[in-house]
């Protein structure tokens, strides 16, 4: 494999409703003149697909969702010059999807029996069937399982013939039973010596039942039990299910299905792919069930083989330990990685007014040539498992930041009213934390000028940059958001839907248009197509300078009081500078020695 170049620019990222309530708004947005020039790229997140779960990541299939998207809004952006960035949910499909319909209907006359991965057929002969009818994995194979959920990864769903069957689902699952009817109670079981008063009756029973959360199958029916199965029989035929049930990667039909889907990614103007959740897709008994080798490097090849022959560029997104390595690994087989490790690394330096790490993280990409998509938000969390080290056989250890680092990090981001994503083991004990969930500006304490210094650092970064549409507003934390979400609600905090009215009022706002003018600089300025050199400053000090042929541009930065300046400049034309704050203007030498007197 070859390193694949990333287009240019800097990449605007939102739900096709996160402004206004359609694509179309969001055009209208990318149209006002104080967006011109300022992105190249858009990542549209997944519910411009049909979805029904955990906010697009759970696919139906990969047309276009008509409620919120139109072929029109697409070749509107593409009249803007911006290049699409779309996801290829690799690891699971919606139960809602054609092909698990088809096997909820058809059962193991389904086309796609094998298209999904039946829990007991994986684990035949590596474990004991347990009392609720699937197969309980060896000891040893349990505790390699990495686990998103409390409990076993899968649902039981209910086959034609009555029978279940328990299918492997890593991410969401919900079941949903519907309530009965007396009239239904009548109709569909069929029972002579059933009056409509005891079908009122029943109806109640399992009413109240069901409105409890309680297993239907433990139902005391008192003078009606005599009729339990056949009552239970028709509760569960008309339950439905919501989740994401992982694809079967042995199955032939599955790959003929990622290559039509990457197809059809390209037919809507696609050009860059992020495959999501792709490091759960190899999975093999005795082994764990996330990013195991050499499988899981096999399935990414044939990925990439298929995306090139239709000109896309896949972009792997994995969260790993900095101590594992991996990210090394992804960019040594050709692929750009996703800079998780930044957004830690940028709090860590704004609240202690140290270079170090983030200088440590620059020098390696750098050195070993690593292409990135870095971000400070985004629709997930912000990342901090990511930034844990590991210890070397020496005794040393190999990290970014200190164990009492990423602690205060995550503190600092809870105590800021952030809230917190957990890893649980094969018990449903929490193990760790994932990541926390909040607005970057509410994680930086809600300060704007560290907000614009943050913003002003992503941009001078090496790699590809990412911009959260909330974000760039300075959006608060949203708990009313997360409150209504539930337990999985937590993302909802950082998704905060603007109006046109939050639009126009953040538009006045010197934080928004001061991060437009220094976005419009990256995404523009040919310096940043060249070479990047590191300033030798103290510890609270960073200076970063890009430089291409005639073109210039340098960020100095005073990591303790936030202020910061940006030159710009042409061959021998004067500078074009921004300093903020502002009455920082004027001289480098007058820069230089506030800088040294503060």
């Amino acid at each position: 494999m070859t390193q694949s170049d990333l287009p240019e620019g800097v990449i605007f990222n939102a739900y096709p409703d996160s402004i206004g309530r359609t694509l179309s708004d969001v055009v209208q947005l990318l149209r006002q003149p104080e967006f011109k020039d300022v992105f190249s790229l858009f990542y549209i997140l997944p519910t411009i697909f049909n979805s029904d779960l955990d906010r697009g990541f759970s696919i139906i299939d990969y047309d276009l969702n008509d409620a919120l998207v139109t072929r029109e809004d697409l070749d509107q952006l593409h009249d803007l010059n911006v290049i699409f960035k779309f996801d290829l949910v690799l690891n699971h499909l919606s139960v809602r999807s054609p092909q698990f319909q088809d096997l909820l209907q058809k059962g193991d006359e389904s086309e796609y029996r094998d298209f999904f991965i039946d829990w007991n057929k994986f684990w035949h002969g590596q474990g004991e069937m347990g009392s609720e009818g699937y197969l309980i994995p060896r000891e040893t194979h349990l505790e390699k399982l990495f686990m998103r959920k409390p409990g076993l990864p899968l649902l039981k769903v209910r086959f034609p013939d009555g029978s279940y069957r328990p299918y492997w689902n890593t991410f969401y699952q919900e079941v949903v039973y519907h309530e009965v009817t007396a009239h239904r109670l009548l109709q569909e079981l069929e029972i002579e010596e059933l009056t409509h008063e005891d079908a009122e009756q029943i109806a109640v029973m399992v009413n109240d039942v069901l409105n409890a959360k309680q297993d239907i199958h433990d139902i005391d029916l008192g003078d009606y039990a005599i009729h339990k199965d056949d009552i239970v029989s028709l509760v569960e035929q008309n339950r439905d299910y919501l989740g994401q049930m992982d694809l079967n990667a042995q199955s032939q039909a599955v790959w003929d299905f990622y290559d039509e889907t990457l197809k059809k990614l390209r037919t809507h103007g696609g050009r860059l792919v992020r495959l999501d959740a792709f490091a759960y897709v190899h999975k093999e008994p005795g082994k764990t069930n996330f990013f195991n080798e050499p499988g899981t490097w096999e399935y990414l090849s044939k990925v990439k083989k298929m995306a090139d022959r239709y000109d896309l560029v896949v972009l792997p997104e994995i969260h790993s330990t900095y101590g594992e390595r991996i990210h090394e690994k992804m960019a040594a087989n050709g692929f750009p990685i996703y800079d998780f490790f930044f957004p830690g690394l940028v709090i860590h330096a704004l609240d202690h007014g140290t270079n170090k790490p983030l200088l440590r993280w620059i020098d390696e990409l750098i050195e070993k040539n690593i292409q990135t998509i870095n971000m400070l938000g985004c629709h997930d969390g912000i990342p901090v498992l990511d930034l844990k080290g590991r210890l070397n056989s020496d005794g040393s250890r190999d990290e970014l930041l200190t164990e009492e680092d990423i602690d205060e990090v995550i503190e600092s981001i809870l105590e800021r009213g952030g809230r917190v994503k957990d890893l649980y083991g094969p018990d449903g004990c929490k193990i760790a934390y994932y990541q926390v969930n909040a607005t970057f500006f509410s994680a930086l304490g809600e300060d704007e000028q560290k907000l614009r210094l943050a913003r002003a650092i992503q941009m001078f970064m090496p790699g590809t940059p990412q911009v959260w549409y909330l974000d760039l507003f300075a959006g608060k934390n949203d708990y009313a958001a997360a409150d209504r979400g539930g337990p999985a609600g937590h993302k909802e905090i950082n998704r905060t839907t603007l109006t046109s009215s939050d639009i126009q009022k953040g538009l006045a706002r010197s934080v928004v248009r001061d991060q437009l003018d220094i976005i419009r600089l990256r995404n523009t300025s040919p310096a940043f197509d060249g070479e990047l050199t590191l300033g030798q400053t103290l510890e609270r000090r960073l200076e970063l300078t890009w430089q291409h042929g005639d073109y210039r541009a340098t960020l100095k930065a005073d990591l303790i009081d936030f202020s910061f300046s940006i030159t710009h400049q042409v061959a021998d034309e004067a500078p074009a500078r921004m300093s903020y704050p502002e009455d920082l203007a004027g001289s480098e030498a007058m820069y230089s020695d506030y800088l040294a007197s503060s």
